[in-house]
């Protein structure tokens, strides 16, 4: 995970896209741990230069238990509103924000904001805002995923309105947003037929996380060596029942299926709310 691959959220921003143009909000970070640690380098022999492996496990924990504290309260934040969120993960270019243009496009009664997630530039909140809604841009750095606190400033800078489908495209990445929860109701993991059929294998965290796996670029299908039934068991085996929804956001096959799925979890969320609180 991210403690020990290096990547930071210290140059974290988060840019309001709207008709006024961009503008930049960058927040300090208060830390209460130092960053430069003082190593004692002489060893007697038989002493070992590494740490033990305990310190990692720690750091790793503390820096979840963080993160999932802080989810938490998203997810109620969310809820308390009727919001559906979900995080939307994948590999570079498998199609994430053009499925999220067409999805916008086709739904226009559907209150749709979307988080973006990327290491640099404003280009897909730009796209997304060419459609009619709203979005925010978070550029992560050097940090190779979205975190549940990005996502808590993304979300009082776009301060999404009761009902809404809330979209967060994280950061192209298999592997670290498979383990930071943002609040998000579901995880909706994309790939494309282009990537090929052991995904699921090679990533098993994620898939094992997802609420529901799109396979985008089924067009290409003549083209390329993908088998489609070898992927939804590979899939299945790591997240046994999970829905494999194969379709094409070039041609719209499909996506007739991810509409009703959205349609189903939006009515699942008003249930829950109703639920709560009583008839709304």
């Amino acid at each position: 995970m991210c403690a020990t691959c290096g990547c930071g959220k210290d140059t974290a921003g988060v840019t309001v896209i709207g008709r006024e143009g961009p503008s930049r909000h960058e927040h300090p970070h208060g830390h209460d741990h130092p960053h430069d640690h003082e190593h004692p380098h002489g060893h007697d022999e038989g002493d070992h230069a590494h740490p033990p492996l305990t310190e990692t496990v720690s750091l790793e924990q503390k820096v979840l238990a963080k993160n999932d504290h802080l989810a938490q309260h998203n997810r109620e934040w969310l809820h308390d509103r009727g919001i559906l969120a979900l995080n939307m993960t994948s590999s570079p270019g498998a199609g994430k924000t053009t499925l999220l243009e067409r999805t916008i496009r086709a739904l226009p009664d559907t209150p749709i904001a979307v988080i973006e997630g990327d290491q640099e530039t404003l280009l897909d909140a730009e796209r997304i805002a060419a459609t009619g809604a709203r979005s925010v841009q978070v550029n992560t750095g050097a940090g190779c995923h979205l975190d549940a606190e990005m996502t808590r400033r993304a979300l009082d800078a776009l301060d999404p309105g009761p009902g809404t489908v809330l979209f967060v495209e994280n950061v192209g990445n298999l592997v670290c947003p498979a383990l930071f929860d943002l609040g998000e109701r579901r995880k909706v993991v994309m790939i494309s037929v282009t990537e090929g059929t052991d995904k699921p294998l090679k990533y098993p965290h994620m898939f094992a996380a997802a609420g529901l796996v799109l396979v985008n670029k089924t067009d290409l299908l003549p083209y390329v060596e993908f088998d489609l039934a070898a992927c939804t068991e590979y899939a299945h085996a790591v997240n046994p029942g999970v829905e494999i929804l194969p379709i094409s956001v070039t041609t719209g096959a499909g996506l007739d299926r991810w509409y009703e799925w959205l349609g189903e979890q939006r009515r699942a969320v008003a249930a829950s709310l109703e639920g709560a609180i009583g008839p709304v």
